[in-house]
């Protein structure tokens, strides 16, 4: 017999999600990719054991705190930084900052190769459970973001998902020609999103977009 309370959260749940996206659509994000894999991802289970009296905040349109003093990002925020890196199938992306592993498993059910770095072992143990739970492939590292994967590059593209107060030259290098990394770049109150492509060898075009508030980054390359 169907269980009416869990029948009634499913519905529930399908309608905060497709109130997100058509959210995200109104405030200018236009790649259907984008917007479908954040429709078919169930955000809440990227947090453990969270009561589902917080449901309605997490489907909305803001951050929330998760373990180890970090938080996942606000969906426009992934939305954003996502179709900055113009994802194609097969690309294959660095994440420096796993965090709950949503950012992952959205590049993930866009096709792309997705290795994610993530300096909390807590985190990064978390990030994986899940991911491996909705059964999408990703490349978890426990690491110092900040080095990047030298040995995998180049990368396609690179999402930096912590506060940068520089863009480390390390994780330039990593990036192949044609190649286009999203990091926000600042101090620790706010930082304003960064894009660049990398056009050749030695050469490198910027673009600056309008102001996100992100944790910092830790490790040797972070605050």
């Amino acid at each position: 017999m169907r269980n009416p309370k869990t029948f009634e959260e499913k519905h529930k749940l399908i309608g905060l999600r497709r109130r997100l996206v058509d959210e995200l659509r109104e405030k200018g994000i236009k790649n259907t990719a984008v917007l479908n894999a954040i429709a078919s991802l169930q955000r809440h289970l990227f947090i453990p054991d969270l009561d589902s009296a917080f449901y309605e905040i997490l489907y909305a349109d803001q951050p929330f705190r998760i373990a180890g003093g970090q938080t996942i990002s606000q969906p426009y925020t992934v939305a954003f930084q996502t179709e900055m890196l113009q994802v194609k199938p097969g690309d294959k992306i660095l994440e420096i900052g796993t965090g709950s592993g949503f950012q992952a498993a959205v590049l993930s059910c866009m096709g792309a190769e997705v290795h994610s770095l993530e300096i909390i072992e807590e985190l990064h143990h978390q990030a994986k459970q899940t991911l491996e739970k909705f059964q999408l492939p990703a490349f978890l590292y426990l690491s110092d973001g900040g080095w990047g994967l030298p040995d995998l590059a180049p990368f396609d593209a690179i999402i930096v998902t912590a506060a940068c107060p520089t863009i480390p030259k390390t994780l330039l290098a990593q990036l192949k020609i044609g190649g286009r990394i999203s990091i926000p770049v600042g101090d620790l109150k706010t930082q304003t999103m960064t894009l660049l492509v990398r056009e050749s060898e030695n050469e490198f075009s910027s673009q600056s977009f309008h102001n996100f508030k992100f944790v910092p980054l830790t490790g040797s390359k972070g605050f």
